[in-house]
């Protein structure tokens, strides 16, 4: 899929008269025109962004290769523009949106989203649903083999990218793109290199004529980022003829990539995209060098691809004592000889061992030498500062509102576990501790997310090897017939190895629903936890008087089981901190006088029967939202600011009305 700008000069008219009502009149009849023109013509959607009497910007959005200024000519004479002379680019697609969005503004088009939408857009947009984060860029229109050569020079990538750069200039420039014999995976570490190495590679693929488009996307993925498989599909069609950039980031990882079991699911749908359209997109995977688990997964999923890997070369002595004045000469500082001193022989330094030597050098040369007066200032050292917890998971577990019982007890036995994890180390001898646990709490009180983010904390720990959360409950383990629940049960186990298997309403196991199978269930449950002490954690959830219940009727799987995590109910306070964060996620702020009348609200709702916490919060804003639409649109309409539509006051606070347990939940579109 391509993009364009046209610019186009109009052939200059006489004055005509210039008056509201003949604008409108002249707006409409493009409109009308051009709607006719994309009624008829399929593989191209064209449109006026502005325009006035000497001048236009027009948008194409092409599926296949096009000429964009022949369609441009067509559009225009379609619509009734006379075209003295036109020039086109090729543009982004944020280029395309804010063209798109004139355009609706000043009513050449009827609207911007429902256009995105006809060309299968809409999802990686932000127009439906959680949209992909991805970037865009375009390669140079032109540049010439030698400028590439020294590009690869400068990132030290000469053993593997230059013999690369040497068989895509080989022969004949294409003179038509038939496909893609090759795809790429790069290797560096440090990201400038890494960035610097693709972009060599689109260039003269673009240049050799084996890239219709010059715009490429870039996706960015950690481990446990993801998004469905319908928008990676979106992304990879709108770059029909270009290529795709899947830059994988494991910084604060462990060595070796092991980080890839938690990108299981984005990798699979990658790679399931980069084989599907192999000969329309070109996929370059970027990858920290030498990270050969994490290679291992993607071909694992790449099975009947070809692959070029290319990657930055170990430098030492001469060319790395080069980069280092280079580095310096970009700072416009001059090199010593205790910088110089730094790299050691025969050695061999990666870029990012090499920046990091600079970096360090260049700040003590700041504190030291040109500004003097700081060099008593103590620098902190990593040995210094170490944090108690390694992980983002742990820092977003301490900044959830409330819950102190759980994150001590959660604390507690991160400890235990890492303490039995030293033992080891250290050779002495220690049985597998038990690291199962309960979680007691009402509706609403966080139980599942704390559960996913513990997952992911004794994953960041080296605790558990792939941190997943596995969720189910009593129709995910109990079998239909005789002789089905045991391998229901085992299947369970098997999908959480590396994890955690977070069985919420564990009590519904022993209720009086056929309580036959649910013992099967249970005598299974205690048999795996015992199979896979030390590979799997079991999280059983649920209200506290039925889970003490729940443990009295099976010994056995309360002596298992070693801790219990409480979650309490919050206090109105913390409702109103729950409320205000969730303002602050959708662009809003709650004025004073409705956080006052919220917390009067919530102290009240507290005491009723089957009072949700979170999912209370939850409901009562959007119901405010409901109600803040309602006000702000029975006004007038023209004279709404943005800050009246960012703010919920205190008229659009309303107790939500209660549902029915009777009443079934409707099912619809989003």
């Amino acid at each position: 899929m391509q993009f364009y700008k046209i610019q186009v000069k109009l052939v200059a008219k006489e004055q005509e008269e210039n008056g509201r009502r003949i604008k409108d009149e002249r707006i409409k009849s493009i409109k009308i025109a051009a709607a006719e023109y994309n009624g008829r013509v399929r593989d191209c959607f064209c449109f006026v962004s502005e325009m006035d009497a000497q001048r236009a910007d027009l948008g194409v959005i092409a599926k296949e290769s096009v000429e964009p200024t022949a369609v441009a000519r067509k559009f225009a004479e379609a619509v009734g523009l006379e075209v003295w002379e036109l020039s086109a680019a090729e543009i982004t697609l944020a280029t395309l949106q804010a063209m798109l969005g004139r355009a609706s503004r000043i009513d050449y088009i009827e609207d911007d989203d429902d256009v995105l939408e006809s060309v299968g857009l809409e999802k990686i947009t932000g127009h439906v649903g959680r949209s992909l984060r991805f970037g865009e860029n375009l390669v140079e229109e032109k540049v010439e083999k030698e400028e590439l050569v020294r590009s690869v020079e400068k990132c030290f990538a000469c053993e593997t990218l230059l013999p690369e750069l040497d068989r895509i200039y080989m022969g004949k420039h294409a003179t038509r793109v038939l496909g893609h014999p090759v795809h790429y995976i790069v290797e560096a570490d440090d990201r400038d290199v890494r960035r610097e190495m693709y972009q060599v590679i689109l260039n003269a693929l673009h240049d050799c004529g084996r890239l219709v488009n010059r715009r490429y996307a870039f996706l960015d993925f950690r481990p446990g980022e993801g998004y469905s498989h319908a928008a990676y599909e979106d992304l990879y069609r709108a770059c029909f003829g270009g290529a795709v950039v899947a830059r994988f980031l494991t910084e604060g990882d462990e060595e070796d990539g092991e980080s890839a079991t938690d990108a299981h699911e984005i990798i699979e749908n990658i790679c399931a995209m980069a084989k599907s359209y192999r000969n329309r997109v070109l996929t370059i995977i970027c990858l920290p060098r030498a990270c050969n688990k994490l290679k291992a997964t993607f071909y694992d999923y790449l099975d009947n691809m070809a692959f070029v890997e290319v990657r930055e070369d170990f430098i030492r002595g001469e060319r790395a004592e080069g980069f280092l004045r280079r580095l310096a000469k970009e700072q416009h500082v001059r090199t010593d000889k205790q910088l110089l001193a730094a790299v050691q022989g025969d050695q061999p330094y990666l870029a990012a061992e090499l920046r990091e030597i600079f970096e360090n050098w260049y700040n003590d040369k700041l504190k030291n030498s040109v500004y003097p007066q700081y060099k008593d200032v103590a620098v902190m050292h990593k040995t210094q500062v170490k944090p108690e917890h390694r992980g983002n998971a742990y820092d977003e577990l301490e900044e959830m509102i409330g819950l102190g019982g759980a994150k001590a007890v959660i604390r507690k036995a991160l400890n235990y576990y890492k303490l039995q994890k030293l033992y080891a180390q250290k050779g002495v001898k220690r049985d597998n501790p038990a690291m199962h646990m309960v979680f007691t709490g009402n509706p609403g009180t966080a139980k599942t997310t704390v559960a996913r983010l513990f997952a992911r904390i004794m994953r960041e720990n080296g605790l558990l090897s792939k941190g997943q959360l596995v969720e189910v409950g009593r129709g995910d383990l109990v079998g239909k017939y005789v002789g089905w629940t045991a391998q229901t049960v085992q299947a369970k186990f098997k999908q959480a190895i590396g994890g955690v298997l977070f069985i919420d309403e564990a009590y519904s196991l022993v209720d009086d629903r056929g309580g036959s199978y649910g013992d099967e269930a249970i005598n299974t449950i205690v048999q795996e936890m015992e199979n896979h002490r030390a590979d799997v954690v079991v999280i059983f959830a649920g209200y506290p008087e039925q889970m003490e219940g729940f443990l009295q009727k099976n010994p056995g799987l309360r002596s298992r089981i070693a801790f219990h995590v409480p979650f309490a109910d919050y206090d109105s306070k913390e409702l109103c901190e729950i409320a205000r964060l969730i303002g602050k996620k959708n662009g809003m702020r709650i004025e004073k006088a409705a956080m006052e009348k919220l917390e009067t609200l919530f102290e009240s709702a507290r005491t009723g029967h089957d009072f949700g916490n979170g999912r209370y919060v939850r409901n009562v804003f959007e119901q405010a939202k409901m109600n803040q639409a309602t006000r702000l649109l029975e006004g007038d309409f023209d004279d709404i600011t943005t800050e009246q539509i960012t703010t919920i006051t205190a008229a659009d606070i309303m107790e939500p009305p209660v549902i029915s347990h009777a009443e079934k939940r409707r099912v619809g579109f989003f």
